[in-house]
């Protein structure tokens, strides 16, 4: 099993995805919390107490206790990306949650088309999830998340935004202790759509920029002191020359290492990125019940970016 997640992460390094991330929705692609970008982000088949149903819905079905979280990033280029989330079990053997996402950038200098300066202007992406989760039988459950999103661009005049629909089905399955296996498709569906008719002064019809879909298959495994995740996707979408078809692959993998077991040691590749962090699990209003993580990104050929999520039950 060990050789096989090496081959994975080896062979991650040497594929080289098609370019997609200028595609609409790149920010929900980006990763959230610590713990599963210092691994890579492979999470399809890991329950991710950092926002649980953002890699797989599916995994909200198995929650036991209520879980909040929040993770902020320190991003280079000026760039902010900031997301939050709950979840709780629904007896007997379901499971809820709710989340926000927002990316954007502050600060931007506006000018006139004459070069004159206007105003301070701003630029984001939200997401709001709505997801739910059902066990079918002990080993599989099924999940769905459903999304409302909104784009704001900045104009001097008034700004324009983009609203639109999001879908995420998955599949958890876990036979066994060691092992569980995840389907995932990301942005069924999903898509902004703006209207310019305020902008440039005439009656032109909505214009829907859609997301590319992801479909990933992912796996974990435990061995001892060390938890392996992993997982692969195709990408799929409109191209640049107005047909549907494959706009490239991914592959992530990434290792933790438990010490003492209140102490996480990791790394991981995914996303053409490098990672590597640390988290530690302590009691804050009961036993055992806070979880706080940290990860090092490498951003090529932005440079480096710092997670940071704090977790806990109740």
């Amino acid at each position: 099993m060990k050789r096989l997640f090496y081959i994975l992460f080896i062979t991650g390094l040497s594929l080289h995805a098609a370019d997609y991330a200028g595609y609409s929705g790149s920010f929900l692609r980006m990763g959230t919390s610590a713990r599963s970008m210092a691994m890579g982000s492979g999470f399809t088949a890991e329950l991710d107490r950092g926002f649980t149903a953002y890699h797989n819905p599916a995994s909200v079905a198995y929650l036991e206790k209520r879980q909040a979280s929040f993770s902020y990033h320190s991003l280079g280029l000026d760039r902010k990306f900031i997301a939050s989330s709950i979840a709780t079990h629904l007896p007997p053997t379901a499971g809820l949650g709710v989340a926000w996402v927002s990316a954007g950038v502050d600060g931007i200098d506006g000018r006139t088309t004459a070069g004159e300066a206007t105003q301070t202007l701003s630029t984001s992406e939200d997401a709001i999830y709505i997801s739910f989760a059902q066990r079918l039988q002990p080993w599989i459950s099924v999940g769905i998340n459903v999304k409302i999103l909104y784009n704001q661009l900045p104009m001097n005049e008034s700004d324009l935004t983009g609203k639109g629909p999001g879908f995420d089905i998955g599949i958890l399955l876990r036979p066994g202790k060691r092992m569980t296996f995840g389907l995932m498709i990301q942005d069924m569906n999903s898509y902004y759509q703006w209207n310019t008719s305020s902008v440039f002064d005439d009656d032109r019809a909505p214009y829907r920029d859609i997301f590319p879909t992801i479909y990933r298959l992912g796996m974990t495994y435990k061995k001892g002191k060390l938890y392996f995740t992993g997982d692969a996707g195709i990408i799929a979408g409109d191209k640049m020359d107005e047909t549907y078809g494959y706009l490239g692959q991914t592959i992530r993998a990434g290792v933790e290492y438990t010490y003492r077991k209140n102490y996480f040691f990791r790394g991981g590749y995914g996303n053409g990125r490098i990672g590597v962090g640390a988290g530690m699990n302590f009691s804050f209003l009961k036993k055992n019940d806070a979880f706080l993580d940290y990860a090092m990104i490498v951003e090529f050929p932005v440079g480096m970016a710092h997670i940071i999520t704090y977790a806990f039950y109740f």
